[in-house]
């Protein structure tokens, strides 16, 4: 069975980590959009520095751009493997468009995992958080820290601290979920589609409630 999952939850909740893992361990495809973004903005086209601008200011790049990079994705992987997407859909609207790419693709959403932890957690993992340069794998300078400071274990690229995890972003971040990206919650659950999972802990035990909820799913 393919699982196919979206991933809700504020930033610093865990979701990349928790993601990449669950991906590794069950042969999933993550598909981050923050990562989508990111190498669009790399590439130095107008798109790329419109992107690049909203990014670096906190805010969301507009649903008709997220959505076109997400449906290639997608597309590209077609029925052969199950995914999941950490970083879209970020608003009700955006639901609702994934919902429209997954009928054209035939494809079934299995479940929302709403990765949970309180503001004061949030604000250390972000501040702390470091991700390679060239493979994107995440890090923590305490938490998860690589085997050589500043350097990705896998890759060996730079670890850099992203510009929207510095302080005064991450607050307008945090704003931004709660007033545009929290009332998906609602919107899953009606659905009968929502799992949530407390990461309020260290990451083995945060592992291990996502794996649970995605046994009650298979």
């Amino acid at each position: 069975m393919f699982l196919r999952l979206v991933f809700l939850g504020p930033p610093g909740a865990g979701k990349g980590t928790i993601a990449q893992r669950l991906a590794e361990s069950h042969g999933l495809r993550q598909i981050s959009t923050g990562d989508l973004l990111r190498e669009e903005a790399a590439k130095g086209t107008l798109l790329g520095k419109k992107v690049k601008a909203i990014m670096e200011a906190g805010l969301y790049v507009d649903d008709k751009t997220v959505a076109a990079l997400v449906e290639n994705k997608l597309g590209e992987l077609g029925n052969e493997k199950g995914f999941i997407l950490d970083g879209f859909p970020r608003t009700q609207a955006q639901a609702e468009m994934l919902g429209g790419i997954m009928k054209r693709l035939g494809l079934r959403l299995n479940a929302a995992l709403d990765i949970e932890a309180r503001d004061e957690t949030l604000v250390e993992r972000l501040g702390g958080r470091r991700s390679c340069s060239k493979c994107g794998k995440v890090y923590h300078v305490r938490n998860i820290p690589p085997k050589e400071e500043g350097k990705c274990d896998s890759c060996g690229g730079q670890l850099l601290q992203r510009e929207d995890d510095k302080p005064r972003v991450v607050k307008m971040r945090l704003e931004t979920y709660r007033k545009k990206t929290a009332p998906l919650i609602e919107y899953y659950r009606e659905k009968g589609l929502l799992k949530v999972i407390d990461a309020n802990g260290g990451i083995g035990e945060n592992m291990a409630n996502a794996e649970k909820a995605l046994k009650e799913l298979q």
